[in-house]
């Protein structure tokens, strides 16, 4: 099976040099996915929790795209600046990962933008 590159249309792909995800066979390889919507490339409002569920809504075009969902995702990487404002998300990625709950990871670390309160980026695998 061929590799195929998915976009959400967000200008940081082309100006950076990267995919939104990688299919690559059974494997599903999204990028680090933040709190922007990218049909207004405005960033969400509500703190890290609604930077979080933007950044879920992203993720879930972007399977979708790749014929997966959420309930594929194996492996999940939160990167937050402020790792005590984790705990905030914790409602929404409960919610969004409460069938499926995959490997997780979060790390702290800047991000590029001042104004973003995380990134998560997710491995899935289609299944058969």
């Amino acid at each position: 099976m061929a590799r195929a590159y998915i976009s959400s249309g967000s200008t940081f792909e082309a100006e950076i040099g990267y995919s939104r995800a990688v299919l690559d066979g059974e494997w599903i390889f999204v990028s680090g996915t933040t709190g922007f919507d990218y049909t207004t490339m405005t960033l969400a409002e509500g703190g890290i929790a609604g930077q979080a569920e933007q950044a879920l809504r992203n993720i879930d075009a972007a399977l979708a795209e790749a014929g997966a969902s959420r309930n594929d995702v194996v492996r999940v990487h939160y990167i937050v600046p402020n790792a005590a404002e984790f705990p905030e998300c914790w409602p929404v990625l409960r919610a969004y990962f409460a069938e499926n709950r995959p490997a997780a990871t979060m790390f702290s670390a800047g991000l590029s933008d001042p104004r973003m309160r995380i990134e998560i980026e997710v491995t899935a695998r289609k299944r058969s």
